[in-house]
């Protein structure tokens, strides 16, 4: 697969977003599928592979990421995030979202930065993680402080580079000066514009920019009619029953476009992506195989000017209703 640069860190256009995997987020899974789902990923040359310890019970999502690039270490960039899973004991603040949940609960104190990636590295079972985020930035700690705290991992040799998820420009600004961040992640797609000031920051500092819900949590494969009991978007606005209705009748155009192109709706969402930034990457997760294949081929589309031209025109047309996360 092609590749694209995080700062000094390479890693293909299309990594593999394994928060999927975990049950209580799309319904119940066993780990032996979600295991063939991780190798698939990698078998397709998607071996960045973005996990975190707030993902499933009991850092279970690292685990079974752990054990499924067991034998392959070499061949992937292993990515984990910090600051939701608060120790127990520990105190946390409110960082508001736009789910029915309303908030989630974080600490991003630099004491306990070295307790997160040692939990980390044991779930993963590896002796270095390649791009350490913090998962949210904490409303009542400095990100310099969270962030020195990262750095000092670097140094230790726990940790290759540092990233930052669903971070404003002037966080990201006040970090990098810290300490060198190879990539920012946030959510980024055909229905959620990255933000400007953001985008604008990164290309000027040389940080890459991973998107997370690259395919809007599954609405942009345009297959979701409805959700099955147990599944997280139930929390999304998006994805009630009205809106969710409302917004497959507005991206109906996209989905032509698609099907007059030859590809999937999900293919036409991930290279239009990829065609916004030469330092975008997107990481994008299944549980089936054969979308896993159909999503890395996208890595390879090169779309014409003019097709990008009409994509743009359909989605200035397609307004989504309801919010999102963030």
């Amino acid at each position: 697969m092609k590749t694209r640069e995080l700062g000094s860190l390479k890693v293909p256009a299309l990594g593999f977003g394994a928060m999927v995997l975990s049950p209580g987020m799309y319904g119940d899974i066993d780990d032996g599928r979600a295991e063939r789902a991780i190798n698939a990923a990698l078998d397709a040359g998607a071996t960045h592979v973005d996990t975190s310890d707030a993902y499933g019970a009991d850092g279970h999502n690292e685990r079974l990421v752990g054990r499924a690039v067991k034998g392959r270490r070499e061949e992937v960039v292993v990515a984990t995030k910090f600051g939701l899973a608060v120790p127990e004991g520990e105190e946390s603040r409110s960082f508001p979202v736009g789910f029915a949940f309303g908030e989630l609960r974080v600490n991003g104190e630099a004491r306990l930065v070295r307790r997160y990636a040692e939990r980390s590295l044991a779930n993963l079972g590896i002796d270095v993680i390649d791009l350490y985020y913090l998962h949210y930035p904490d409303p009542g700690v400095p990100i310099e402080e969270t962030v020195g705290a990262m750095a000092e991992l670097v140094g230790d040799g726990l940790v290759r580079h540092l990233g930052l998820s669903n971070v404003t420009a002037g966080q990201l600004r006040r970090a990098h000066a810290v300490h060198p961040v190879a990539a920012v992640q946030n959510e980024w797609s055909m229905w959620r514009p990255v933000d400007a000031d953001l985008l604008a920051a990164a290309r000027e500092l040389g940080v890459g920019i991973v998107a997370w819900s690259p395919l809007g949590s599954g609405f942009l494969t345009g297959t979701v009619g409805s959700l099955g009991e147990g599944d997280f978007r139930h929390n999304a606005p998006r994805f009630s029953a009205e809106n969710l209705a409302t917004n497959n009748d507005r991206y109906a155009p996209v989905r032509d476009l698609a099907v007059e192109l030859g590809i999937t709706p999900a293919q036409l969402a991930l290279a239009w992506l990829l065609h916004q930034d030469e330092h975008v990457v997107a990481i994008p997760g299944s549980r089936t195989p054969a979308h896993i294949e159909e999503n890395a081929a996208a890595a390879d589309f090169t779309l014409h000017p003019d097709t990008l031209a009409r994509i743009d025109r359909a989605l200035t047309r397609f307004d989504a209703v309801g919010g999102t996360l963030l």
